[in-house]
């Protein structure tokens, strides 16, 4: 089957011309949706189905940061009646309000497919502390019925004591990090026999065949899933091999420079309608490339997180934005230059500073001066990086270098 084909059979099999215009009616009278379509030209009324949308301008990232600097806190996205259970902080910042209601980032539907059930104890280790990921999928997996270890990131002695004393058997995080529970479990010195993890949910960085390798010599079933803090799960592999089946909830499209959806294997940004009215994120533009394909069965597939289409870059699962650097840098003393290397070593993600220091090299003063942009680094981002002094810095590399090789 075609792609394009394919993408006719997903709207109808999933009612999408009908849940969008339904959407739309309803979430119009939200101000800053509103605002969008008077700015474009255009009459909500008019709005049908998917191919309606088209004319809508995508909406960045940033454009979202900045409606809310100037309307704070929601930049006027939230409807009247929405009840807000949580607020969240992502870089820019950009603050992510979730809903009252249950699974409200439907990441229990992968968990549902990975067979995590009533009987299950998931070790959640994504973070609770103002990103959203940590309490995506302590409610995704709630929703799947299952018991939640809230793990986190860091602890890994406490961690791996917890995997064997109460016989967890699910995980969620990133596939690095399950990468080195499974290698501190077997340093502790901890019966084998105790470790009964058999299914993992992974996220927020790629998943290499060779790391997926490693993975399941311990883990049975290791499958990858697809998602933002802005608009939630989106796709996730279904253990086909084929792509990434896309989640119900959500419309998601592929779209060029323009902001057209492509209908062929053209690789695109993701952009993301989520069918709530409460906070109507409507072509909402993730920032991630990514291209259509089809499972066996014809049935339509994500191929993937392909890359990015802006500057900012995912480290240790959390994007670090050049502005984000630069406000950080500027304030800082004693730093003529800098730029932040990605690099990758035994499937994890490593962070390197490298500063141009305005004096000599006395070495009392850098090591105070390295020590004192470690610290920033790592209140002011949210990373820890290893922080080096050098003489000077190679042309044209910008602030960001990733060094990384997925292959």
């Amino acid at each position: 089957m075609s792609i394009k084909a394919a993408l006719r059979t997903h709207l109808a099999d999933h009612d999408l011309d009908a849940r969008v215009a339904t959407l739309i009616a309803r979430a119009v009278s939200v101000p800053g949706l509103a605002d969008r379509f008077t700015r474009a030209g255009l009459d909500p009324q008019d709005v049908r189905g998917v191919a309606d949308l088209t004319s809508l301008p995508v909406l960045p990232k940033d454009a979202v940061i900045a409606q809310q600097a100037q309307d704070p806190p929601f930049g006027g996205l939230l409807a009247p009646d929405a009840r807000v259970a949580r607020v969240f902080q992502s870089p820019g910042p950009l603050y992510e309000p979730q809903l009252v209601g249950d699974d409200y980032w439907r990441w229990g539907q992968v968990f549902t497919d990975l067979g995590v059930g009533a009987e299950d104890t998931v070790l959640n280790c994504f973070g609770h502390h103002l990103s959203p990921a940590g309490a995506m999928m302590e409610a995704g997996a709630h929703a799947a019925g299952a018991t939640v270890v809230p793990g986190g990131i860091g602890s890994q002695d406490l961690q791996v004591r917890a995997i064997a004393d109460l016989g967890v058997s699910a995980y969620c995080g990133l596939p690095s990090y399950l990468k080195v529970l499974i290698e501190r479990f077997d340093e502790q010195g901890l019966p084998a026999d105790r470790w009964r993890l058999e299914k993992a949910m992974v996220t927020a960085e790629p998943l290499p065949d060779s790391l997926r390798g490693l993975l399941t010599e311990r883990v049975a079933t290791v499958r990858m899933a697809y998602g933002t803090g802005e608009t939630g799960l989106l796709a996730y592999e279904n253990g086909d091999g084929h792509g990434l089946a896309l989640a119900d909830g959500v419309l998601v499209q592929v779209c060029d420079p323009t902001g057209t959806p492509v209908e062929d294997e053209t690789e695109g940004e993701v952009v993301v309608t989520v069918l709530r009215p409460q906070y109507p994120l409507v072509r909402f533009g993730t920032g991630d490339r990514s291209g259509w394909t089809t499972a066996p069965d014809g049935s339509l597939r994500l191929r993937g997180v392909l890359g990015r289409t802006g500057a900012a870059v995912k480290v240790k699962g959390m994007f670090l934005h050049p502005s984000q650097a630069a406000t950080l840098m500027s304030g800082i003393e004693g730093v003529t230059d800098y730029r932040f290397v990605i690099g990758r070593e035994d499937h994890v993600d490593t962070l390197r500073c490298e500063i141009v220091p305005t004096g000599g090299g006395d070495p009392t003063a850098l090591a105070a001066l390295t020590g004192q942009v470690a610290q920033r680094v790592r209140e002011g981002l949210r990373f820890r990086a290893e922080v080096v002094a050098v003489s000077r810095l190679t042309p044209g590399d910008g602030p960001l270098l990733d060094e990384r090789d997925w292959d």
